[in-house]
């Protein structure tokens, strides 16, 4: 697999998002874990990322089980910031991180984290209180460097003047295109990685039509919801039966379109299957022509997935910048 660069760390094209490991999306178990774990390294993905959120403590402990079986030493990003409930609330001061830090560190078996990310911004607690905290973890080796997640631009210019960011993760996908109205821009000139998560569009990018969710997370969601779910997936086949057309999986094509949209991105999409990772493995190698350009155009045009991305319930600490 080819590299890109993240912080100071050269890392596979493409990373791993490990939500699906704590069970956000259906039931998984950890034989089945590991081997898309494994699946994953013999791949050459070398970046692999997680939250303390993710099953609550379930997706690190499976990847610390893997680490301490396997003895790999991969790049390992983990986020905290966001407090589980109803409502969901967002606490960034540095007790709380540092305490959920503690508590990823032990799950993952490891003494520091390459990149440690505040999950979701806390609007009133001061941006320089934040940076501080990150700044003392990264001078205390507690972490090797800080991100920040589901941000605006500004957010980004002024967090990168206390201390540089190393990484910005915001949701970025063919069916998710916020961040080309400025965060994009942003990371390329502050030499930041820019991360993108769900850039399979949360399963609906695979290579068949996703039944009705009926999972916790996305059975709320409104793009996954009737009518706009029928709707969304009637467009999305136009673009699978063009990927077949060009002999290409669905979810290579798709993240080859993320790739291509700068050499600072890193996609990181996630599975609880090694079967279904395989089938997007070679997007690193999908050029494009300027005529496959058009088409997909043509098919999934910017704006085109029906409902918002988030039911209200999971907007705390989301910025919204247009």
């Amino acid at each position: 697999m080819k590299t890109r660069k993240l912080g100071r760390h050269d890392v596979g094209a493409i990373g791993f998002g490990a939500m699906s490991l704590g069970g956000m999306f259906g039931a998984t178990d950890e034989a089945t874990s590991l081997s898309a774990l494994d699946a994953a390294w013999e791949a050459g993905i070398t970046h692999f990322d997680t939250a303390n959120i993710y099953g609550m403590g379930i997706s690190e402990t499976m990847i610390g089980t893997w680490l301490k079986t396997r003895g790999h030493s991969p790049v390992i990003a983990t986020k905290a910031g966001i407090v589980d409930g109803t409502p969901r609330r967002i606490d960034n001061s540095e007790p709380y991180l540092r305490s959920e830090l503690e508590a990823s560190l032990k799950r993952l078996g490891r003494d520091h984290v390459d990149l440690f990310y505040i999950h979701r911004r806390e609007a009133d607690r001061p941006l320089e209180e934040v940076i501080g905290t990150l700044s003392r973890l990264i001078e205390e080796g507690k972490i090797g460097g800080y991100g920040l997640s589901e941000i605006a631009p500004a957010t980004l210019r002024r967090a990168h003047a206390i201390h540089p960011c190393m990484a910005v993760q915001n949701e970025y996908s063919l069916w998710t295109r916020q961040p080309e109205l400025g965060v994009i821009q942003a990371c390329a000139e502050l030499g930041t990685t820019f991360v993108a998560f769900s850039p399979l569009a949360r399963g609906m990018l695979g290579e068949t039509a996703l039944a009705p969710p009926t999972d916790g997370f996305r059975g709320r969601n409104p793009r996954f919801t009737e009518p706009a779910f029928s709707r969304n997936t009637a467009k999305i086949e136009s673009f699978r039966a063009f990927c077949r057309e060009r002999g290409w999986t669905t979810s290579a094509t798709a993240l080859a379109w993320t790739l291509q949209k700068g050499d600072h991105i890193l996609p990181i999409p996630g599975t609880r299957s090694a079967a279904h990772l395989r089938h997007w493995l070679a997007a690193d190698e999908i050029s494009f022509t300027a005529e496959d350009q058009a088409r997909i155009d043509q098919l999934l045009p910017a704006g085109f997935a029906e409902g918002d991305r988030y039911g209200d319930h999971q907007l705390a600490g989301v910025e919204r910048y247009c």
